[in-house]
């Protein structure tokens, strides 16, 4: 057994066989390491011309093994090799069924490359196919099978390595179960020649549970189930070397039986197609059987099967009402997605065609009302459907909902990504417009290459905002910039939009602190006497006005003192912000003193 890949030209030839090889040869003569190691190198090299001669000669060749030299004698006997060849190197060849007629050809020609070598170590060729391996196991010879399957691998594409694992799980299960197990069979892909190194490999365990009396046959059958397709499974995948891996169906005696009785298409493939790698006489009279046509189903499998015929028709039926709804769900669904992404909320299953043509075709001109048509169509099928009115629907109309969903869906594709490009164009659109607002009412209303320029040298130069700000601040404009120019994506744009917020709240945050110091440089605290206690107040001077907060209410100072309320405060100072100075009207002091007779002013 070797891990090494089948197909490295560096395998080498285990040194078990060439020993024995050897010894058997020359018994007379004392065995010589350095001669034995000298013979095992020419006799590697020989085998690896050979190798490469038939693979390269016939490339379509599935796998060259040497047969383990204990199970010679089996070919001798069984297969009626020559009785001189018992110590020869037995090179078997496996072909694709199809190249069976090419045997004697493959056979001289692999002959005389042989021949020409001249080597003094003597190989017998076998050439099977498949199809003769299956035979050998139909024939009950598991033994032949056993040693063809452990051959030792020179190149393979896949077949030896699963009659290998098929093989070493069989011997596995054997050894714990030989008692119990029935029949042991492989079936599936490999049969059929379509398997491959990594398929799944089918396999059938049958278990003789008529005796079993210490527990229920359902827990003996998942008992077994577990520790065969478990344990010893992975066990002999380890030792087999290979990726494939086995599917394990373990069947109950009991329970196949009456499968085989029911008719049930599943067993009647099996013993049709399976070929037993063991049998302990039970499979084989079954198979036999199924071929002379004496295993029939019963009078009441019949009419199952009869009855589920009859019951086709209906369940085409309903898969195709089910495509249906499989196709409403898959042009609503993105609908109604669009839909949202435009900003409305989530519309229901009648509201979103009318809403599709409302915004998409009539409004935006995005689509057109042929557009529509499959959505409004898929709608009015389901709606049918909910009332009954839809019975049934035929597969030529599935066929072209399907085509024309595929056509909508298109459609919506296209319709994303214009729905994308103009959030795109609305969000830089609205980041810049606000940095760019909060900027000029710091430094002005001027172009945006003097904006920057002054923010930079004025306020990032000074200590007043981060680098960060004008590093967030050019990026902002060069990711308007790209989008005009259509070299932008929504990645740009959505880190655009997450570093404008960071530098927007900073200048939120400055505006509002140079807001405060201006408030507070035209703002006085005021301390007067009302009924012989001490009271304070306060005085906002606005532009040719001001306002004074008393205890319970706020009064206006003009020309003459009026009633306010905290609107006209908010109003007057609103208009202060956007005057570089205020004007004091010199009657204020006047209304003051007529309005508090004495005051101080307080600091």
């Amino acid at each position: 057994m070797s891990d090494k890949n089948p197909n490295d030209s560096n395998n080498e030839i285990p040194e078990m066989q060439i020993d024995r090889k050897y010894s058997e040869k020359n018994p007379a003569i004392p065995e010589n390491p350095d001669k034995i190691k000298k013979e095992m190198e020419k006799t590697k090299k020989e085998l690896e011309k050979i190798k490469g001669f038939v693979v390269k000669k016939y490339p379509y060749i599935l796998s060259i093994g040497i047969l383990p030299p204990q199970s010679i004698k089996l070919f001798i006997e069984e297969e009626e090799v020559p009785k001189e060849t018992e110590k020869h190197i037995h090179l078997q060849l496996i072909i694709p069924e199809e190249k069976y007629k090419e045997v004697p050809k493959i056979k001289q020609e692999v002959v005389k490359q042989i021949d020409s070598l001249n080597s003094k170590q003597k190989i017998w060729l076998h050439v099977n196919t498949p199809v003769d391996i299956w035979e050998i196991c139909l024939d009950s010879k598991f033994e032949l099978y056993a040693a063809i399957s452990m051959s030792f691998p020179l190149y393979d594409k896949g077949i030896l390595g699963i009659l290998r694992l098929s093989e070493i799980h069989k011997s596995l299960i054997l050894q714990k179960f030989e008692r119990y197990v029935v029949s042991y069979v492989i079936g599936g892909s490999f049969l059929r020649g379509t398997a491959t190194k990594t398929s799944d490999i089918d396999v059938f365990v049958i278990i003789n549970d008529t005796d079993v009396k210490r527990m229920p046959r359902l827990e003996l059958k998942e008992r077994l189930r577990s520790i065969i397709a478990g344990v010893h499974m992975q066990e002999a995948i380890a030792l087999a070397g290979v990726k494939n891996t086995l599917h394990i169906q373990t069947w109950l005696l009991t329970d196949f039986w009456n499968d085989v009785k029911d008719a049930n298409p599943v067993i009647f493939t099996f013993i049709r197609d399976g070929i037993p790698i063991y049998d302990r006489g039970t499979f084989m009279p079954w198979k036999a059987l199924l071929k002379m046509g004496k295993l029939k189903p019963s009078p009441e499998s019949i009419d199952m099967f009869m009855k589920t015929a009859e019951r086709t028709k209906e369940m085409i039926e309903r898969r195709l009402i089910d495509a249906m709804i499989d196709v409403y769900y898959g042009v609503l669904t993105p609908s109604q997605a669009l839909i949202m992404l435009y900003g409305y909320p989530p519309p229901t299953h009648k509201e979103t065609p009318e809403l599709m043509n409302k915004i998409f075709v009539d409004k935006e001109k995005m689509l057109k009302k042929i557009d529509i048509a499959v959505l409004e169509k898929v709608v009015k099928l389901f709606k049918d459907y909910e009332h009954e009115k839809l019975k049934k629907i035929s597969g030529s109309e599935i066929d072209k909902l399907v085509d024309d969903s595929e056509e909508y869906l298109k459609r919506l594709r296209e319709l994303r990504e214009k729905i994308d490009k103009r959030a795109q164009e609305k969000t830089i659109e609205e980041i810049y417009k606000d940095v760019f607002n909060l900027l000029e009412s710091i430094l002005g209303r001027n172009s945006q290459e003097k904006i920057i320029h002054e923010f930079e040298n004025k306020f990032v130069r000074t200590g007043k905002f981060s680098p960060q700000s004008i590093r967030i601040l050019k990026d902002i404009v060069n990711a308007k910039t790209e989008f005009k120019k259509g070299k932008s994506n929504l990645h740009k744009i959505d880190e655009a939009r997450k570093n404008a917020s960071i530098l927007i709240n900073s200048l939120i945050e400055y505006s509002q602190r140079c807001d405060l110091m201006a408030l507070e440089k035209t703002r006085l605290k005021l301390k007067y006497k009302e009924a012989g206690k001490e009271h304070t107040a306060e005085l906002l001077i606005c532009d040719n006005e001001a306002f004074l907060f008393l205890k319970s209410e706020i009064k206006r100072l003009t020309d003459r003192i009026s009633i306010s309320n905290i609107e006209e405060v908010s109003k007057a100072v609103e208009k202060k912000k956007s005057k570089q100075s205020v004007e004091l009207n010199p009657k204020v002091f006047e209304l003051l003193k007529k309005e508090l007779r004495e005051y101080e002013i307080i600091f």
